[in-house]
């Protein structure tokens, strides 16, 4: 077997999933909205469910998506608490 056959293989096994709240797959770059309030810990602020939130990014964990939102910088969420838009 080719050694870059070898890599891409080991790459596609290691490749974490990522699955909102209703088991869709979700990726770089994706908008997703929130399905439930959330209170943001040292902001003072709640997100409001249905709350559309635009190019996320996915982290080395399964569970947690890094977010940007106009009034809230460096937003890690739970990817259960959102569904793809």
């Amino acid at each position: 077997m080719p050694a870059s056959e070898l890599a891409a293989r080991t790459k596609a096994e290691s490749a974490i999933v990522v699955r909102d709240s209703v088991g869709n797959i979700l990726k770089d770059g994706d908008a997703v909205a929130l399905v439930k309030d959330l209170d943001v810990k040292g902001a003072g602020q709640t997100l409001r469910r249905g709350t559309i939130i635009r190019s996320i990014r996915l982290t080395g964990d399964a569970q947690e998506i890094d977010c940007k939102h106009d009034t809230i910088r460096g937003l890690v969420l739970r990817a259960e608490f959102v569904r793809k838009h």
